[in-house]
């Protein structure tokens, strides 16, 4: 038997684990992505992980698409009625990891760029939300793909800095 240190050692714990981590999330994530989130024990192997995951699909807890996983309404009731038995260093560290990952999903699901070609070019269509409506959107004809598919990585990445320059731009005198 191989000895694991941690505080997560059996099935139920590991269940609720990833249920923790899932319902601090606000969409899907890849169940490899979510493997790093949930091994932050060492209690837990991988294949305990992969293990505990099947049994929460199979049970309707988390639902798996191609997208990703994502906790169901009864994965989530579980999870708070069952959150406090995890230990409280286990929930500190499961939060401290998932935050960063968590802010970083609301942001992208703040940013839309993407494209559409058409005669005379490609129309490009970038938009920033603030989570309650849009707050920019901009059409502009790009003369690739190419330069299309540029114009959306640029946005993504720095989405805000454009919105910014953008006001500051246009509120000079």
């Amino acid at each position: 038997m191989i000895e694991r240190f941690g505080f997560i050692h059996d099935k139920l714990d590991t269940k609720v684990l990833i249920l923790y981590v899932l319902h601090r999330l606000p969409a899907r994530i890849d169940a490899e992505k979510l493997a790093d989130l949930v091994l932050i024990d060492g209690g837990i192997g991988y294949f305990d992980y992969k293990q505990c995951l099947c049994e929460l699909i199979d049970n309707a807890q988390v639902e798996e698409t191609d997208e990703g996983c994502l906790i169901t309404a009864k994965g989530s009731r579980n999870c708070e009625i069952l959150a406090d038995s995890l230990p409280y260093s286990v929930r500190m560290k499961a939060d401290k990891v998932t935050a960063p990952v968590a802010e970083e999903m609301r942001r992208e699901a703040m940013i839309l760029a993407n494209h559409e070609s058409g005669e005379g070019g490609v129309t490009v269509y970038l938009a920033l939300s603030d989570g309650i409506g849009s707050i920019f959107d901009l059409k502009i004809l790009a003369a690739s793909e190419e330069q299309a598919e540029k114009i959306e990585r640029s946005f993504r990445k720095r989405a805000e800095e454009y919105y910014n320059r953008f006001i500051t731009e246009l509120s000079e005198d």
